[in-house]
């Protein structure tokens, strides 16, 4: 009877690993989302269309928006993706097949739960390659028209070339990408849901990168504490809070004219002095870009939206909290510009000398800028049955995962 017993017990075990294995080794069957993310409308087109208070004010001149007023208008997003596009690339986004590799994904180096930065001073490629600067962060990037810290995309579609292909960061190729994916029958499938009525059954280039460009401008962060007091609720904010709103918009701050509301972005480059740390040689930034001797040092205004997740600060990662980054400068205008090095230093930078006090208070506005209410929810399954990890995030339950 104990024989009996222990042959049973012996085949349930092989069953069981057998049934695990082939767990592990089977995608599930996936369906794309059929519904739009959370702060955009589901048009008759089946196109999704954002919706926002600030679409009920006005822009400035030439249809440019104000400099650092609350009901100030937004500049035109990339929206108008299918939800089954919008889905698709959030799949593309957390899967690191897209890598040479397939151990790095794009949320590799921009994480949900930081900002969609990485914490990381310079963020790491594959093979574990220190890469030249940090990851910045991907909130409200669909209002964006310049690219990468050094202005040197025009579009969406343009910037993930970089990251994609190149042999420090993900390492692919567009050959190998092709290869993968299509050599992948559950990407093919949801491809076909995503772009439907195509007559080609392979997997293209062009619907990866719009796949992905619909997911990524549908990262919308709007509806913080100090969006909810520029909209007309003003006990959304502190007494100590207004006090730094109006410290950063004050002509002696200056921040607003860089950082200008609703993005907290002038999506320009500049020029703010600032040396890189460890004695590096300086990084030329946008003088490459743009040929222009009076663009080195110039790097892209980062959006200020959700800064309290993103740190450390800066293109090089100098600054670990916000008050060093207001410090450096209150510290004033050019005094950490390298010797030997001649600086076209930005003219909105100067010697505003603001008190301890005044620093504090504006931090504690832009802690208001914080909002991940759209956040989306990482796949729990991806379809090339690899694991989104070893990142860990939390999930939010705002965007369904099917």
């Amino acid at each position: 009877m104990r024989k009996a017993f222990e042959f049973i017990l012996a085949l349930s075990v092989v069953w069981l690993v057998r049934f695990v294995f082939n767990e592990s080794n089977t995608t599930p069957a996936i369906t794309l989302c059929q519904t739009c993310p959370p702060g955009f409308e589901l048009t008759e087109g089946n196109l999704c269309k954002l919706r926002t208070l600030y679409q009920l004010y006005e822009t400035g001149n030439n249809d440019e928006p104000g400099v650092g007023g609350l009901k100030t208008a937004l500049p035109p997003v990339r929206d108008g993706f299918s939800p089954q596009q919008i889905d698709l690339g959030r799949y593309l986004f957390f899967d690191p097949a897209l890598s040479k590799d397939g151990t790095r994904s794009c949320a590799s180096c921009h994480q949900p739960d930081k900002g969609f930065s990485d914490g990381l001073k310079t963020s790491i490629g594959v093979n574990g390659s220190p890469l030249k600067r940090g990851a910045p962060g991907l909130w409200n990037i669909g209002f964006n028209k310049k690219f990468f810290w050094d202005a040197r995309a025009a579009t969406l579609e343009e910037q993930m070339k970089g990251p994609l292909y190149s042999p420090d960061e993900m390492g692919n190729t567009p050959e190998m990408l092709l290869k993968t994916l299509n050599e992948l029958e559950a990407y093919k499938e949801l491809f076909r849901q995503a772009f439907p009525g195509k007559k080609s059954n392979d997997i293209e280039l062009q619907d990866v990168y719009q796949a992905i460009t619909a997911f990524e401008s549908s990262l919308i962060s709007l509806n913080s504490r100090y969006d909810q007091y520029a909209h007309g609720y003003h006990e959304a904010l502190t007494l100590e809070e207004i006090e730094g709103l109006n410290i950063f918009r004050s002509f002696v701050a200056r921040c607003a004219e860089c950082h200008t509301p609703p993005l907290f972005t002038n999506q320009q480059v500049a020029v703010i002095g600032l040396a890189e740390p460890d004695n590096k040689p300086l990084d030329p930034g946008a003088q490459t870009t743009y040929n222009d001797s009076t663009l080195r040092g110039a790097f892209k205004v980062p959006s200020l939206r959700n800064v309290a997740l993103t740190a450390p600060y800066t293109h090089a990662g100098k600054f670990s909290t916000m008050r060093e980054m207001i410090e450096f400068y209150n510290l004033g205008r050019g005094h950490e510009v390298p010797a030997g090095e001649r600086l076209h230093i930005h003219w909105h930078i100067w010697e505003p000398e603001l008190t301890s006090y005044e620093i504090d208070r504006v931090v504690d506005f832009l802690n208001t800028l914080t909002d991940e209410s759209f956040k989306p929810r990482v796949p729990e399954v991806l379809p090339s049955g690899k694991s989104s990890g070893p990142i860990t995030f939390t999930l939010n339950n705002n965007y369904p995962s099917l």
